[in-house]
């Protein structure tokens, strides 16, 4: 069951300072011991809290630290720079500083590894993680298309694929850029990277339909 799930549970009411408490010592608990060391006892006793108060929340380390992870993420906001790329250089220095902390990198990694066996842990990671930060691509976009810099898209479809690609291309580049190749997203790389993004972003695009199929 995950945590963000509770309404079949009775009883007291969650604390958000317990909850806090505890994403806050987790966080802790992956820079001290990493990820292979960190169990819920030590959780548990560095918020302060008994360890049933965890298993009342969260089933168990993988889901916890998902979570503890992505408050870390949802610190990621929307600069408004001037220009649309500005901003995506702003949103991807910022990214890119939040992977650099121990617990941020710590922590994903060894979620995403463990969920290539565990689809429900796949699942909860891009609930929790990707799909709250497709807000960062959604309200950016509309910015930029009130500034003209970008068109309108009235195909919902089409709108809803642009936004998971924009989100695919410069989550994916960040995280290989700092945590699978270990180089810094500084500004010149993030520069350079918006430079290549928006010549895509710029053109329509082409009908991905192999010949001979009718397009959907």
């Amino acid at each position: 069951m995950q945590s963000r799930t509770t309404a079949s549970r009775t009883g007291r009411p969650r604390s958000a300072a317990a909850d806090a408490a505890i994403l806050a010592a987790t966080r802790a608990g992956l820079v001290e011991l990493g990820w292979s060391g960190l169990t819920l006892s030590d959780v548990a006793a560095r918020a302060g809290v008994a360890k049933t108060t965890l298993y009342r929340r969260w089933s168990g380390k993988h889901e916890l630290v998902v979570d503890a992870v992505a408050e870390l993420f949802d610190e990621l906001v929307l600069p408004d720079r001037g220009s649309l790329a500005a901003d995506i250089e702003g949103v991807v220095l910022q990214f890119a500083a939040i992977l650099s902390r121990p617990e941020a990198k710590c922590g994903l990694m060894g979620v995403v590894a463990e969920s290539t066996r565990d689809d429900a842990l796949r699942e909860r990671v891009r609930t929790s993680i990707v799909e709250r930060q497709k807000r960062l691509v959604l309200a950016g976009r509309a910015r930029a298309q009130e500034r003209g810099e970008l068109p309108p898209e009235a195909d919902p479809e089409e709108s809803a694929r642009t936004v998971d690609l924009i989100f695919d291309m410069a989550a994916g580049a960040v995280v290989h850029r700092t945590l699978v190749s270990g180089k810094p997203a500084d500004e010149e790389w993030a520069r350079g990277f918006t430079h290549i993004l928006l010549l895509g972003l710029t053109t329509p695009l082409p009908n991905l339909t192999p010949p001979g199929e009718p397009a959907s």
